[in-house]
């Protein structure tokens, strides 16, 4: 670690991927590295996050409120749970110092409401930006995977515990590739921000390049 890392501003990393790439499993790995480090790690999601976010997640993935929202709701209810979220948490937790893990975050809204929904990427990036205040994070993984990979994953894991796939994971197969295909575009656009990662391979393997990223561009 450079001199005096430990007491660096904070840093923001989301990750980012289709259904069932492993990005809960490798926010875990790194927040474990980070804190044998000494470092402070705030680990989080979208939508969720805060008491306001949770209760939107659960009209956005579990139909809470007993409809689907349209889609222009779809897009505002997440942008009113990024935007709690970061003053609530994300913007304090780097102030103090904290490194924030997120999963999902702007990207998201680009790949689903905008790539996969067919909605307009200026206006996405416009209504983003707002939320967020223009704090961009300081990195972003995708972890990239087949679609139908993904979902054996996501079966299994239901299996194992008990689960049911939420509203977005029960869209159409074209959609999701739609979403896959819209994370490779933004990292094309934003290759300084956004790494592509395959996670198509054993979780250690996977971990081993995040880690060296991190490294690489923080420690």
């Amino acid at each position: 670690m450079k001199e005096g890392s430990r007491n660096m501003s904070g840093r923001f990393i989301t990750f980012e991927g289709p259904e069932g790439s492993g990005k809960s499993t490798q926010i875990r790995l790194l927040a474990e590295k980070l804190e044998s480090l000494g470092i402070e790690v705030a680990m989080t999601r979208e939508p969720g996050g805060t008491p306001v976010g949770e209760s939107i997640r659960g009209i956005l993935q579990h139909d809470a409120a007993g409809e689907s929202p349209l889609p222009r709701a779809e897009l505002m209810l997440f942008a009113a749970s990024r935007a709690q979220l970061m003053g609530a948490l994300i913007l304090p937790a780097l102030e103090r110092g904290a490194w924030v893990l997120c999963d999902r975050f702007i990207d998201s809204t680009m790949a689903y409401q905008g790539f996969a929904r067919g909605m307009d990427i200026d206006t996405l990036d416009r209504i983003n930006d707002f939320a967020i205040g223009g704090r961009k994070p300081d990195l972003t993984v995708v972890l990239d995977l087949d679609v139908e990979c993904g979902f054996l994953r996501l079966r299994q894991r239901y299996r194992d515990e008990d689960g049911a796939h939420d509203r977005f994971e029960r869209e159409a197969i074209e959609f999701h590739q739609r979403v896959r295909d819209g994370y490779r575009r933004l990292a094309k656009r934003e290759p300084g921000r956004i790494h592509l990662l395959d996670s198509d391979r054993p979780i250690e393997v996977v971990a081993s390049e995040v880690w060296m990223l991190v490294k690489e561009r923080f420690l």
